[in-house]
């Protein structure tokens, strides 16, 4: 277990929340570049880290030469994510007994000439090498390119402006093939259109007609509210890729050769600013969802990239607060660093996160959160005093709900725990692509839980045994157990699964096959209640009525989310699970309860214990209509934070294929980061639900659900079936 990072410089009064300031933050940048260098024995060595893992991620064999030249590329410019702002405030910074400043200007150079042992290779080397016929073939070196001109453009006079001539010009021979040479037709358009605005700047010809072509497909995939679709599905691209990017682009070229399209990409990185900081959660901890989650912190870029602008909108004090709680997220734990780099995960190494795309040197991605040092002293992001936003605004028990339309993203910052829960939309992933599911087709994504992957059963011990007392019994019995994990055991694959955490999973029980959703359409938010349409096993070849669907429907409490989903089955007998979020189990307690109310009875099971850190947490899964049994499964490796995890999850079945049976599936999850008890209202909220339908299984008409508080909420699908967006 690596150390925790721990700022030798605080400033309570300039930062309350965090204590961070422009000092802490080049501290930070010092241990990780310290950490990166202690495995640099020599001055010519490259940054190739230690790798830990093999199977997943590239150099994907030994003769897949191209691949090694692109991880020389990756470690060397995103590195300099972390080391370019740091030489520019501290030239002459020596770690290792090496110069920093001196190494990195040799390296560049080396990697951009032919016949180097680390020379990085020209698209058409790297075309010859590969032996790809596919004429439109892009190659990993293109996104390198980029980083390496953001990095020599913060370290300008330190390493750009002190290469000779020529020097500089055999740079610029390598930047310009990848500038003018294949991409990928989404963000990667980006990596051209910088490396061009870069050696623009610096007096080389480019091809200006590329580069408007490149522009005009960036904001034609704008989606709205600072968000543009990266693919079928949105995530944080948007915000580590477009929104800074597409500002220093502005920055560099677009304000001077092209202002109508610098003028929308300035509009669009404001208005994500107008919601994107209750994208973070109380301690400014950022969410686990999307792929590419080993970049972590790097989300918070956006803001630096907003404060490039002429005309920004982000709030510095806020942005400040955000940016260092993010970091401290994971510079904060024992597990972030393995030899001294971090991670292939999103807290210590975790494999069910993990791409092909990546590498071992992939993680320094997460440097870019390192671009507010570029940021001179006298910023206001650096002299604004910290506020925590809406955070600050919220009553004890209120939640803030805000929900996007365009990119199909609902977050809700939750007071009462300070965690800030997301639900989105527009999903499309094949039904094969378990990992892709995880990433994107979960129904909440929790600041404070992040994703687990699909349980591993393993033998149930001492520490989750059920507690007995006279207000909750754990019983063997059909309404609700706490069995041993050995019946719940499944393999990780799309054909033979029986639980995931936030996700519904069906059996077909005549062809015994499981399905996840993996398609989620997206209606949006009407009287309070977020409505959404999932399709599991969705293939386009098939016709959507025979596919089985659900329709989701769900509302915030003050703790998290309640659940009332309506099933669209064509075919049964099924059975159908939904699992809560995983909890890190490093001693849990278990708790299971029940109450009466007006329409049957609720019950409930409610876990205790710690995370890693040894942060108290509490979760309860509630319920009611629709479901026959609650269950736990323990598992093993599955969770990011934690090497043991439990997950509670629900269970019902439908046994007779055309009958009307219960429609309608009612639950609830709810978090606690201390371990004061759940109330008996928190845990049971419902009072009554109402039914349209005599039969009172939900199958058509509104739903009326009664809290005990007096809060109403009508569930009522009818009008959604014209209007779902993908």
């Amino acid at each position: 277990m690596e150390n925790v990072f721990e700022p030798k410089y605080v400033d309570y009064e300039l930062s309350p929340y965090t204590g961070l300031t422009r000092e802490s933050w080049i501290e930070a940048a010092e241990y990780l570049l310290s950490g990166i260098f202690q495995n640099i024995r020599n001055f010519e060595d490259p940054v190739v880290m230690p790798r830990k893992e093999t199977k997943v991620t590239y150099p994907h064999s030994a003769d897949a030469v191209w691949e090694f030249k692109a991880e020389y590329f990756e470690g060397l410019a995103r590195s300099l994510f972390i080391a370019a702002p740091l030489i520019h405030i501290k030239p002459e910074l020596v770690l290792n007994d090496i110069c920093v400043r001196d190494y990195y200007k040799n390296q560049i150079l080396r990697a951009c000439t032919p016949g180097d042992s680390v020379y990085v290779g020209s698209y058409a080397e790297c075309k010859r090498l590969s032996k790809d016929a596919d004429p439109f073939r892009a190659f990993q070196q293109t996104v390198e390119t980029c980083a390496l001109v953001i990095c020599l453009w913060m370290s300008k006079t330190e390493i750009w402006d002190t290469y000779t001539k020529e020097e500089k010009d055999l740079i610029a021979d390598l930047l310009l093939a990848y500038a003018h040479g294949n991409t990928v037709p989404q963000n990667w358009r980006l990596f051209n259109m910088l490396d061009m605005a870069f050696l623009n700047m610096e007096g080389y010809p480019i091809d200006t007609d590329i580069m408007r072509e490149h522009a005009q497909a960036i904001l034609a995939y704008y989606a709205g509210d600072g968000w543009y679709r990266d693919g079928h599905s949105f995530d944080y691209y948007s915000c580590w890729a477009f929104n800074v990017y597409a500002p220093l682009w502005n920055k560099w070229y677009g304000y001077a050769h092209e202002p109508y399209l610098a003028k929308c990409f300035e509009e669009n990185s404001n208005a994500l600013m107008k919601t994107y900081a209750d994208f973070f959660d109380e301690d400014g901890f950022t969410n686990m969802w999307g792929r590419s989650n080993i970049y972590r912190n790097a989300a918070t870029s956006a803001f630096d990239g907003n404060m490039m602008l002429r005309d920004y909108e982000a709030d510095p004090g806020l942005a400040r607060r955000i940016s260092s709680g993010s970091l401290m997220q994971f510079l904060g734990r024992g597990d972030f660093l393995y030899e001294g780099i971090p991670t292939l995960g999103f807290y210590g190494q975790f494999m069910p996160l993990v791409q092909g795309y990546s590498c071992a040197e992939s993680p320094f991605w997460l440097g870019k959160a390192f671009l507010c040092l570029y940021l001179p002293a006298d910023h206001p992001f650096w002299t604004a005093k910290e506020n925590n936003g809406t955070w600050e605004r919220l009553g004890e028990k209120e939640v803030k709900t805000t929900t996007l339309n365009g990119p199909a993203l609902c977050f809700s910052n939750h007071k009462a725990n300070g965690e800030t829960i997301l639900r989105s939309g527009k999903v499309v992933k094949n039904k094969t692509d378990v990992h892709g599911m995880w990433n994107y087709s979960k129904l909440c994504f929790n600041t404070k839980y992040p994703w687990e992957s699909t349980p591993c059963g393993a033998e149930e011990s001492a520490p989750y045994t059920c507690e007995e007392s006279a207000s909750y019994t754990c019983e063997e019995s059909a309404p609700y157990t706490c069995e041993e994990s050995a019946p719940h055991t499944c393999e990780e694959s799309a054909s033979h699964t029986c639980v995931e955490s936030q996700q519904y999973v069906l059996h077909d029980v005549t062809s015994d096959t499981y399905d996840r959703a993996n398609v989620t359409f997206w209606y949006g938010e009407r009287d309070r209640v977020l409505y959404r349409r999932q399709f599991f096993g969705y293939e386009l070849e098939t016709e959507c009525h025979w596919l089985q669907a659900i329709n989701l429907a769900d509302y915030t409490v003050p703790y998290g989310v309640m659940r009332a989903d309506r099933i669209r089955l064509f075919r049964r007998p099924v059975e159908l699970t939904l699992g809560a979020y995983g909890f890190p189990d490093n001693g849990t307690a278990i708790i299971t309860r029940e109450q009466e109310y007006d329409s049957g009875t609720a019950r409930a099971v409610i876990l205790t214990g710690k995370d890693f850190t040894g942060r108290e947490k509490q979760l309860a899964m509630t319920i009611y209509d629709g479901w026959d049994m609650l269950k736990i499964i323990n598992s093993t490796g599955t969770n990011p934070d934690s090497e043991r995890s439990i997950v509670v999850y629900a269970k019902t079945a439908r046994r007779n294929h055309n009958h009307y049976e219960q429609a309608l599936l009612v639950s609830q999850v709810i978090t606690k980061e201390e371990l004061v008890d759940f109330t008996d209202d928190e845990l049971f909220p419902i009072q009554r639900i109402t039914y349209t339908d005599p039969q009172s299984k939900g199958g058509y008409g509104p739903v009326k659900i009664t809290h005990k508080d007096g809060t109403v909420r009508v569930i009522d699908f009818d009008g959604i079936e014209g209007q779902l967006m993908l």
